[in-house]
């Protein structure tokens, strides 16, 4: 039978509710530290759409272990770094085991920094651009189960029939939203989550 102080101490070390997806302890650092939180830093926004066109047909799970070796390989995510990549910087890209090897992926990173580049000079900030999709204020939903979660609505598929036509690449609809709930345009954080609120 235990004591009162150990009822107190099991109570301490129980983990906050979380988003059902939350499963491996790198989950929970991008659930609890990134995902979901309004972003407005230009670098990071970058970083999570290169991130996102890397995850199509993949898991988030590969994204998130090969992390840190891409901001390396990739020059820490720097777009005008990034715009100037040519054939033999992407040989030397495929052949690091380190990385997401796709050869479309790849070779969509140079055209995406070049897109990029071009909404910041047109707008001022990438930032600028893509939170007036959400009127600078992101969308707050309420859902209560996953399954009510869409992967994707018509306000992403019109960001991302806007990014194609921009010249990006790897951006259709349904890595839109994964993207709009990654840097808090939307939150998605089911209302049972202790980061709702937040």
């Amino acid at each position: 039978m235990s004591t009162e102080n150990e009822q107190q101490s099991e109570l301490t070390l129980e983990e906050p509710p979380r988003c059902s997806w939350v499963r491996t302890e790198l989950d929970k650092m991008y659930h609890d530290q990134i995902w979901g939180k309004p972003e407005h830093d230009d670098g990071r926004l970058f970083e999570m759409l290169i991130l996102e066109g890397m995850q199509a047909g993949l898991s988030w799970a590969t994204i998130l272990r090969k992390r840190d070796a891409m901001a390396e390989a990739f020059d820490g995510f720097d777009p005008q770094m990034i715009a100037r990549y040519g054939e033999e910087k992407r040989q030397e890209l495929l052949a690091n085991p380190g990385i997401i090897r796709n050869r479309a992926k790849i070779a969509a990173l140079s055209v995406n920094a070049a897109a990029f580049l071009r909404v910041q000079e047109e707008f001022g900030s990438f930032d600028r651009y893509l939170w007036g999709w959400v009127g600078h204020r992101p969308i707050v939903n309420a859902w209560t189960e996953p399954g009510q979660v869409p992967a994707k609505t018509p306000l992403s598929d019109a960001l991302s029939k806007d990014l194609l036509k921009r010249g990006f690449k790897f951006v259709g609809s349904t890595i839109c939203y994964a993207y709009m709930q990654a840097v808090g345009l939307v939150n998605d954080h089911l209302v049972g989550c202790h980061h709702y609120r937040a």
